[in-house]
């Protein structure tokens, strides 16, 4: 998959990414966590998905208090975003982006 033309992180309000397409994404940052592609975000979602009444761990931040600390390149295929809660795990793949986009995403709220 083809690196986006351009990324812009707002700390608060999320994740702008412009493909190449023509296409702009915009991801809120509680859906960036949520959707981490990290093992641990993984197995909960996972867990979920086997039993809706599964309690999953909590994060220190509300949704209204999450942000983005940081973006980071990782290499040409990926970034990694840093939230306040302390996680920093997740490689989002050019690829895992566009599959998380909350505008084409069946049910983004999972």
């Amino acid at each position: 998959m083809q690196p986006p033309q351009k990324l812009h992180l707002d700390l608060r309000d999320g994740l702008i990414v412009s493909w190449e397409d023509g296409r702009e994404s915009h991801y809120p940052i509680p859906h960036l966590r949520r959707w981490s592609p990290s093992a641990e975000a993984r197995k909960a979602r996972e867990s979920v998905a086997r039993n809706p009444l599964a309690v999953l761990p909590s994060s220190a931040k509300s949704a209204d208090e999450l942000m983005a600390v940081s973006i980071e390149r990782v290499g040409s295929y990926a970034v990694r975003i840093i939230f306040n809660d302390g996680h920093r795990t997740g490689l989002y793949s050019w690829e895992w982006l566009s599959q998380i986009d909350p505008a084409t995403m069946k049910d983004a709220s999972q």
